[in-house]
């Protein structure tokens, strides 16, 4: 069975927002057949798109999966679902968000799921992160690395790396 080298984005801005990133690390090291790599620093970030809602802690994690793109989605939205996320609101505050960044160099898209992330290179607060612990990892579309797109972002939310860490 293909093993595959998948990068998720976490964030959380309502309720305990570190022990949320955490329980939600902890449930995809649950997932059937998912090995976490790493986790990167936990980074406080200015929210996205909608300015009036509290900040985000994000982090970015770098897993190992046999599960394809799109029972990989199933997984990471009943997790969120799991811990309570009820917002709806596109760009909105809420309990925990999993996105699924880059996958293994693929470029796949169907109803449920597209990676690699529509929105990767416009996004400070997932490219900071992201930086850090896989600067080197090319998109597969634009064929830039995650250091070149940091680097090239006119995105200008603060983004500063906090005390936090995941612990699994």
């Amino acid at each position: 069975m293909k093993t595959y080298r998948v990068f998720l984005g976490l964030g959380a801005n309502m309720g305990e927002r570190a022990a949320s990133l955490n329980a939600a690390a902890a449930a995809v090291k649950g997932l059937p057949g998912t090995t976490i790599v790493w986790f990167s620093s936990v980074y406080e970030t200015d929210p996205y798109g909608k300015a009036d809602q509290p900040r985000f802690l994000n982090a970015v994690g770098e897993i190992e999966t046999t599960l394809g793109p799109p029972d990989l989605l199933d997984q990471v939205k009943a997790i969120e679902r799991a811990m309570g996320r009820t917002a709806n609101e596109r760009w909105g505050p809420r309990e925990i968000d999993i996105d699924i960044l880059l996958y293994d160099g693929l470029v796949y898209a169907d109803e449920k799921v597209t990676v690699p992330h529509a929105d990767l290179e416009h996004r400070r607060f997932v490219l900071v992160p992201f930086r850090e612990i896989a600067p080197d990892v090319v998109h597969p579309v634009s064929g830039m690395t995650v250091e070149e797109m940091a680097a090239a972002c006119r995105e200008t939310g603060r983004v500063t790396k906090t005390s936090y860490h995941i612990r699994l």
